[in-house]
C-alpha cells in the first residue's frame, strides 16, 4: 500500500505518526511519501520537504512563504500524479492542502481529509469547496460528522486523540510532578497559558500579566504556572514581563501544558486545542482571545456561532467564560477568576459538565483511521 500524507503543523505531524504507527500493524509493506515533521519521519513518512515550508501561520514574510508553498504544492502534485498512491490524505492546513486534494481527486486518486476546517462556526461557503475536493472527511467531534453528511459530503467521526491520551485525572499527583518541577504549589494555583503563537503571546501576554498582577493583590499567596510551549514563545512572553522577569509568584516550565493545568485550581487560556484539554481534565477554565481589529470584523461577519471555545459547543450548555477581543481585559478577567475562586460551588458545576466528554470522545482515533483508510483502498480495489 501506498499512502500520500501532507501535514503542517506540530499537532498533525503528532498524529500523523500515531496513524503511520497503526498502519505498519495492518499493512505489512507500507509505503509513505508527502510532508510531515520529525515524529512522521520517525515513523516511516518519506518526507519530500521541510514541514514548516508549507505552513502559512505569521505574518513574516507572508508573501514569500506563499509563493514557496504553492512552488512545493505544483510539485507534489507533479510527484504524486507520476507515481499515484493508493490514497491521499490531508491532515488539517486547509488552506494548503484543500487545492491539492481537489487537483487530485479530479486525476482519479481517493482523497481523504483529515480534521475538519469549522466550516460548521464561520466562513461555510467552504463546503462547496470541501465537496468538490475530498472523497471522505475524518472528524473529530461526532456532531461534526452530522453537519458534513446532511452537506452532501461522507464524513466519519473518529474520535480525538486528545481523549485517547488523556486519563482519569489526579489533581494531587499532578501537583507533586509540579513540585518535582520546581512550581510552588502551595496555595490556590493558577495555569496560564496564553498561546502557542508569536501573534497569540502579543495579544494576550499583557493582558495575562496584569491579571495575575491583579489577583495577586486581591489573593495573597496564590501562584501562577505559564507552561511554555516553545523556547521562543518563552522569550516573547517575557518581553512583557516587569523587568524581564515576571511578579515572583508567575513561574514558568517547558511544556507540560496538560500537567500544569491538571495540577491547577483554575485555568486562564487563550481559545485553541488548550481549552478542550482543559475540559478532558475536567479544569474549570476562563478563555480569552484577541486578534488584530481587522481580523475580528472578518470573524464577527463570518461567524455562525455565539461561542469560540469547543468545550461550549460540547457540553449541554455552554459553561466556560469568554473573553474577546474588547472584553479580554485585565480587570475583567481578574474579576471572573476571582469569582470563580471564590465560588467553589460553580467550580463543580463546570468540572462535572466535562465529566463525560472523555467517555464521547475516547475512540482509539489512529486505529480507527487506519483501518478506515485501509477499508476505502481495498472497496477501490475491489
Amino acid at each position: 500500500m501506498h499512502i500520500a500524507v501532507v501535514s503542517g503543523e506540530a499537532s498533525g505531524d503528532q498524529l500523523g505518526a500515531g496513524i503511520l504507527e497503526a498502519l505498519q500493524e495492518r499493512v505489512p509493506q507500507l509505503k509513505v511519501s508527502g510532508v510531515g515533521g520529525a515524529k512522521m519521519s520517525a515513523a516511516g513518512l518519506d518526507s519530500l520537504y521541510a514541514m514548516d515550508d508549507i505552513s502559512l501561520m505569521g505574518v513574516d514574510g507572508f508573501m514569500g512563504k506563499i509563493r514557496k508553498a504553492l512552488r512545493i504544492r505544483r510539485a507534489l502534485y507533479r510527484r504524486f500524479t507520476s507515481d499515484p498512491p493508493d490514497i491521499f490524505l490531508g491532515i488539517d492546513i486547509p488552506d494548503f492542502n484543500l487545492g491539492l486534494e481537489k487537483r487530485l481527486k479530479r486525476f482519479g486518486i481517493p482523497v481523504v481529509h483529515l480534521v475538519s476546517p469549522t466550516v460548521w462556526a464561520w466562513r461555510s461557503y467552504r463546503i462547496h469547496r470541501i465537496r468538490k475536493a475530498v472523497d471522505h472527511m475524518l472528524v473529530l467531534f461526532p456532531f461534526e460528522e452530522v453537519y458534513y453528511r446532511e452537506h452532501g459530503v461522507p464524513a466519519t467521526f473518529v474520535g480525538h486523540p486528545a481523549a485517547d491520551e488523556i486519563g482519569e485525572v489526579d489533581q494531587v499527583a499532578a501537583q507533586r510532578e509540579l513540585a518535582r518541577l520546581g512550581v510552588s504549589v502551595t496555595g490556590e494555583l493558577v495555569a496560564l497559558l496564553p498561546g502557542s503563537r508569536v501573534s497569540e503571546i502579543r495579544h494576550l501576554a499583557p493582558v495575562f500579566i496584569d491579571t495575575a498582577i491583579r489577583l495577586s493583590k486581591i489573593r495573597p499567596g496564590i501562584r501562577f504556572v505559564v507552561p511554555y510551549a516553545s523556547d521562543k514563545v518563552e522569550r516573547e512572553f517575557r518581553k512583557f514581563c516587569p523587568r524581564g522577569t515576571g511578579p515572583e509568584n508567575v513561574q514558568g516550565i517547558q511544556g507540560n501544558a496538560r500537567l500544569a493545568m491538571a495540577g491547577s485550581d483554575l485555568v486562564l487560556l487563550a481559545s485553541g486545542t488548550a481549552a478542550l484539554e482543559a475540559a478532558l481534565l475536567e479544569r474549570p477554565m476562563v478563555v480569552a482571545y484577541k486578534v488584530s481589529g481587522l481580523s475580528y470584523v472578518l470573524v464577527r461577519m463570518f461567524a455562525k456561532v455565539k461561542h469560540v471555545s469547543m468545550p461550549n459547543h460540547l457540553t449541554a450548555r455552554p459553561m466556560v467564560p469568554e473573553y474577546l477581543q474588547g472584553r479580554a481585559r485585565p480587570q475583567l478577567l481578574c474579576g471572573e477568576l476571582n469569582r470563580l475562586l471564590d465560588e467553589s460551588a460553580a467550580r463543580i458545576r463546570i468540572e462535572e459538565s466535562f465529566k463525560d466528554l472523555r467517555g464521547v470522545l475516547k475512540n482509539d482515533a489512529c486505529a480507527v483511521i487506519a483501518e478506515r483508510l485501509v477499508g476505502i483502498v481495498q472497496s477501490r480495489a475491489g
